[in-house]
């Protein structure tokens, strides 16, 4: 993160080669005439902290401190120690996050209700000791003296609330920040544009009810069409509440709007699974890639090996899943809510907004993974050339399933 661009590393480079230090970009440092030193660093693990050990940092800076770890802050609290004459002292940067332990470390200075910080407690100072593993807190360090004795060396704490609209030169620089920000699904807008510490993934917060639109049927400008299969291999038997084999049909038109057309459920063995791919293929058309995620493991390879070879003839796409369920839905829950994708009237239309209500504290959500499956294929694949015009047939079309097949070895 500290290389990425526009990152810390870039960032430092406006300031400090004003003032004539030294790049080490090797070992991410700067060096000052002064003999001053800034180190830029990270810490993977939880032990990676201990690394630090005999250190002496007169300043210690964390950017985004929920994503460090409790230990971590305050073990290399311990090396915020000076010699030089400067007084040590700590600075940190974070988003809200509801379940990072420095939700309940900032807590008095955030509403319990609304999870938003009290304007009133800005930047008002708070003091805290450790006692039997503990935190105690308090409004003055005289407190907490007289309460636990001249050693218990209270530290002093504040906490200063921004939103993106304090960031003046930000907004004048990238006025479009703010609607990239409104963008965002509901969970990552109100920790990120409204600065809420209590919101959190839970049932109605990725999908509702009300924001997928019933249509009869889809458009004439369809510019791209995939069925995505959220594969199982269980049979539903008495006493057992399996996961389903969901496959998902989705198309986008010309003007970016998505339409859910139809979603096949079942509970099937592999073999049944994979009959019931090459069938909807067939019923669906050529025109409609049939898409899966692929097991990343050895076995997951063979798979999709088998399912790509039952389904020769039409334009199969596979890859393996990236990110956990939550982080692939939020760009769909995003479009969703925008009005973006809508619903074409049929029997498994309660089923699916059912699921989707409830994701991601239900128990299944094996048609959300189809959905957003499916959403990240057309995203993808509708910026990668086709287009109305080609009707994704043609020496186009021919051509990716060429490709496909001999990435398999099948040519």
């Amino acid at each position: 993160m500290i290389r990425q661009p526009g990152g810390l590393w870039d960032s430092s480079r406006e300031i400090y080669t004003r003032l004539r230090a030294e790049a080490r970009e090797q070992t991410l440092e700067w060096r000052f005439q002064s003999g001053a030193l800034i180190k830029f660093a990270g810490l993977e693990l939880e032990a990676d902290a201990y690394g630090w050990q005999g250190s002496e940092i007169a300043l210690l800076c964390f950017d985004e401190l929920t994503q460090f770890t409790e230990r971590q802050f305050f073990y290399l609290l311990s090396r915020n120690r000076s010699t030089c004459g400067i007084k040590p002292y700590v600075r940190a940067t974070t988003n809200p996050d509801s379940d990072s332990w420095l939700r309940y470390f900032i807590e008095w200075w955030l509403d319990p209700v609304t999870g938003l910080p009290i304007p009133e407690r800005a930047g008002v100072l708070r003091y805290f000791v450790r006692i039997d593993n503990a935190l105690t807190w308090a409004n003055s360090a005289q407190e907490l003296i007289a309460q636990f004795g001249n050693d218990s060396a209270p530290k002093s704490v504040t906490f200063i609330p921004a939103k993106v609209t304090d960031n003046k030169l930000l907004l004048e620089r990238d006025p479009s920040y703010i609607a990239n920000l409104k963008a965002l699904p509901l969970v990552e807008r109100e920790r990120l544009l409204s600065g809420n510490w209590n919101i959190r993934a839970t049932g109605g917060n990725f999908f509702r009810r009300e924001w997928f639109g019933l249509v009869d049927k889809v458009p004439d400008n369809i510019v791209a069409r995939v069925r995505f299969w959220d594969r199982a291999a269980s049979e539903q038997k008495p006493g057992t509440d399996p996961d389903a084999t969901v496959g998902l049909l989705m198309s986008r038109d010309s003007q970016g709007v998505y339409y859910i057309e139809h979603v096949a459920r079942m509970f099937c063995t592999p073999g049944k699974v994979t009959e019931a791919m090459v069938a909807y293929a067939a019923q669906d058309g050529r025109n409609t890639t049939v898409a899966f995620h692929q097991d990343p493991a050895s076995a997951g390879v063979y798979e999709a090996q088998v399912t790509s070879r039952a389904l020769d003839g039409y334009n199969v796409r596979f890859e393996t899943a990236s990110g956990n369920k939550e982080t692939r839905a939020k760009p769909v829950s995003a479009q969703s809510e925008a009005g973006n994708v809508k619903m074409v009237r049929g029997g498994w239309n309660d089923a699916f907004l059912r699921e989707a209500e409830a994701f991601p504290v239900a128990r299944h959500d094996d048609q959300v993974d189809a959905l957003s499956g499916a959403h990240g294929f057309l995203c993808a694949s509708t910026s990668c050339g086709f287009s109305s015009a080609d009707g994704f047939g043609g020496e186009e079309k021919n051509e990716i399933i060429v490709d496909n097949f001999a990435e398999l070895g099948h040519l």
